[in-house]
């Protein structure tokens, strides 16, 4: 599609994804701002800045449509650093001419100042400032689009709008748990020593002894004389020793567990919101700045 059957109206340009010259993505239009006169689109604000929190006018002389995409020649790091304008204003003639400035372009001849298209994205905004600028000539659609009109671009197929206003912030939390696993084995086994024991027995021995007793008359007792002998079997104990194998110990492993405490540290990631005013201030505060900043939430 050209550019001259693409941007005769704002029709289709709000939601579109911008890309500079290179190719490079640099965030969603937002809103097409109209030349008072011609009423053909002239500029349009593409979201920027971190979260896309910033609008930077970006002009559409020499862009093109393909698709969803807009192609325009201005460069990523020029539509960052764009003059700041607030978006849903009329464009004064000084703040255009610093835009034409910034972007290496001669202002149109005759052309005045530029306004927000009808339909825009906040259709509440749109119809405040419709309201308020009656007496004004600030009208909706052709007949109302006198210098200092404010109008808004349809944005087609847009999502929740109510949602488009915030952000979840994210942070990583650390889960220590434990897990069990073998760091080594004990062995239990027996192996046969030798020894001396000494130990005191009692052994007893018969030895001989001569007993003589008196004979006494009238024991009847007859005497002979001849040789004669007689003998006494004598006895004696010796230690004797033997071995038997007995039971005398019961051996056994057991694990018993034992609890310490470790400090355990790493890095976890969180998100921080920054945001960029009106003023071109940058700030990335906790809940103190959103309270001084914002006030209460409802």
């Amino acid at each position: 599609m050209t550019q001259g059957e693409a941007f005769t109206s704002a029709d289709g340009l709000a939601g579109l994804t911008a890309y500079d010259r290179t190719g490079e993505k640099i965030g969603s239009v937002e809103q097409v701002y109209l030349d008072d006169r011609s009423g053909r689109p002239e500029w349009v604000t593409v979201k920027t800045g971190l979260f896309g929190m910033k609008q930077s006018f970006v002009p559409l002389a020499g862009a093109r449509r393909q698709q969803d995409e807009l192609h325009v020649t201005a460069t990523k790091e020029a539509v960052k650093d764009a003059p700041r304008v607030d978006a849903d204003q009329h464009l004064e003639p000084g703040q255009e001419q610093d835009l034409y400035a910034h972007y290496g372009l001669a202002r149109p001849t005759g052309t005045p100042r530029s306004a927000p298209a009808a339909g825009g994205r906040d259709t509440a905004g749109a119809a405040g400032m419709a309201g308020a600028g009656a007496g004004a000539g600030m009208g909706m659609g052709a007949e109302g689009r006198n210098a200092g009109a404010r109008e808004f671009a349809t944005r087609s197929g847009a999502a929740d709008d109510g949602k488009q206003d915030e952000m979840i912030r994210s942070e990583e939390r650390l889960r220590v748990g434990t897990e069990e696993h073998e760091v080594g084995q004990a062995r239990l086994r027996k192996v046969v020593v030798t020894e001396t024991v000494k130990t005191s027995v009692p052994i007893s021995h018969e030895e001989v002894r001569v007993v003589r007793e008196p004979i006494r008359e009238g024991d009847g007792t007859r005497a002979k004389i001849g040789e004669e002998q007689t003998e006494v079997t004598l006895h004696a104990e010796k230690a004797v020793v033997s071995k038997e194998s007995v039971p005398v110990e019961r051996v056994r492993l057991e694990t018993e567990k034992v609890t310490e405490t470790q400090e355990v540290s790493d890095t976890v990631r969180k998100e921080q919101i920054e945001f960029d005013d009106a003023k071109g201030e940058r700030g990335a505060k906790g809940e103190a700045w959103r309270d001084r900043k914002q006030g209460p939430r409802h």
